[in-house]
């Protein structure tokens, strides 16, 4: 038995250091996230990509230089029959000689010589060749090489936008989380006032004053405190594991928020700029960099109706055996070589080309539109977002006042009734009235840090 706990321990104690604690404030928490959250890193990647594929468009402004090797064995060697040249002038020659047949007469030229098969190649050949493409005159290419700077912003612009997201929702539960710890401190508070109301009741039971019925009603509400704050728990408990899983941190890890929250941290340079541009929106530098991207799209497919240049060049060594030894350099190589210059114009391709340009424009209409339509919309999130700041930071002062009242009428009820001068229904009453004021406190608290933060995002400030 002894044995089994010592392993036991020495078992919890590995576990314990493979577990990584953190202690984080709202900035590090963010910090964390920018690093590991999922999102994030595709977003990264997504630049990356953008990268190869903008060396990509850059590989088709360099020369293209190719090599080949190859060897050729005909077993049957091709043969072709042609019409025969050899026989006319062979009896040409004795005809010009004067030549006679056995019969003494003179030779003459036959009216068809036939045909003879002849065989051209040999059976063995071998060549080895260096090309040379050079493209010198594009208009789609040399669009696509202005756009890349365009489209690198465009994936970057992307990464800012998913990166925003996830640090608006980081800074949402991290606050939310820190206000529960607020409630759960509220909790406690009254928990404690609850108890010793429980131990003054007794006392003032045992000394007659009270009834026993008056000990059960302050423990059912001290039960009911008890149930509300293993609730809270739970609720905080995945609340944390919420934050891990946008972070990026294994939820087996610790996590400790180190920052605070108080009212005035929420009212810290409350609307100071309420005056906001587009350009500050993510959204809106997002897009307007898509219309970049369409009007560069358009120009390409214009200029696509223009002429191309382009350089090639071969140099090759053909060798031909009729046995394989290409590798003696006793034997003959023959060079090939040729260099031109070619343009290519597109005369008709079916229209296709004037129903891309059409379309690229309607595309890039689109996009001017959603552009408009999204200033509005930015227009509409701001006048919402600083509405509801100032009605959250409002109801949160209200209830910081409440709150205040709230235990001082509670203080008061308790010292009438351990006077004698209350009853336990108006102490129930005003411990109710607290708890609730606590309560609404704690969701004004937290909904004035979430409208902050929307503020802000809607401010592109954030």
């Amino acid at each position: 038995m002894l044995l089994l706990v010592l392993v036991t321990t020495q078992v919890q104690a590995v576990d314990t250091l493979r577990v990584a604690v953190h202690a984080f404030t709202a900035q590090q928490a963010v910090d964390y996230a920018m690093k590991n959250n999922v999102q994030v890193k595709n977003a990264l990647l997504g630049i990356q990509l953008q990268q190869e594929t903008n060396r990509q468009v850059t590989s088709a402004a360099f020369p293209h230089v190719n090599g080949s090797l190859s060897t050729t064995a005909n077993p049957n060697v091709a043969t072709q029959v042609i019409p025969n040249f050899i026989s006319p002038a062979t009896y040409q020659v004795l005809i010009d000689k004067g030549v006679k047949d056995g019969n003494g007469n003179p030779i003459t030229m036959p009216a068809d010589f036939g045909f003879v098969a002849a065989q051209f190649g040999t059976r063995y050949s071998a060549n080895a060749a260096v090309s040379l493409n050079q493209l010198l005159f594009d208009g789609q290419v040399f669009v696509g090489l202005r756009a890349r700077r365009a489209a690198m912003e465009f994936a970057g612009k992307n990464a800012e936008l998913t990166a925003e997201i996830i640090k608006a929702n980081v800074l949402k539960i991290y606050y939310q989380l820190v206000v529960s710890r607020t409630q759960l401190e509220l909790l406690d508070s009254t928990i404690a006032f609850v108890q010793k109301n429980l131990a003054d009741t007794r006392v003032l039971y045992q000394n007659g004053f009270r009834e026993k019925l008056d000990i059960d009603r302050v423990a059912v509400q001290l039960a009911n405190l008890q149930t509300e704050k293993n609730k809270a728990l739970a609720m905080v408990s995945n609340g944390y594991y919420g934050l891990k899983v946008l972070m990026g941190m294994p939820v087996a890890d610790q996590l400790k928020l180190t920052d605070s929250l108080t009212p005035e941290m929420i009212k810290d340079g409350m609307l100071a700029a309420e005056a906001y541009d587009y350009k500050d929106r993510k959204e809106f530098q997002y897009a307007d960099l898509g219309r970049k991207l369409g009007e560069y799209n358009v120009r390409r497919y214009k200029l696509s109706q223009i002429p191309t240049i382009a350089l090639n060049g071969v140099y090759a060594k053909n060798a031909q055996r009729n046995t394989w030894n290409f590798l003696n350099q006793d034997q003959r190589w023959f060079t090939i070589s040729n260099v031109s210059v070619g343009l290519s114009m597109p005369l008709f391709n079916g229209f296709v080309t004037r129903s891309k340009i059409t379309q690229t424009k309607i595309e890039l209409a689109q996009t001017r539109n959603e552009i408009e339509g999204l200033k509005r919309t930015i227009d509409s999130e701001v006048a919402s977002a600083k509405n509801n700041f100032q009605s959250a930071i409002s109801r949160m002062d209200f209830q910081q006042q409440n709150v205040a009242l709230a235990a001082n009428v509670y203080q008061q009820i308790k010292k009438k009734y351990e006077l004698g001068l209350g009853s336990q229904t108006e102490i129930n009453l005003a411990q109710n009235e607290w708890k609730a004021a606590q309560t609404n406190y704690t969701t004004a608290l937290a909904d004035a840090i979430i409208a902050r933060i929307d503020w802000l995002k809607a401010a592109g400030k954030l």
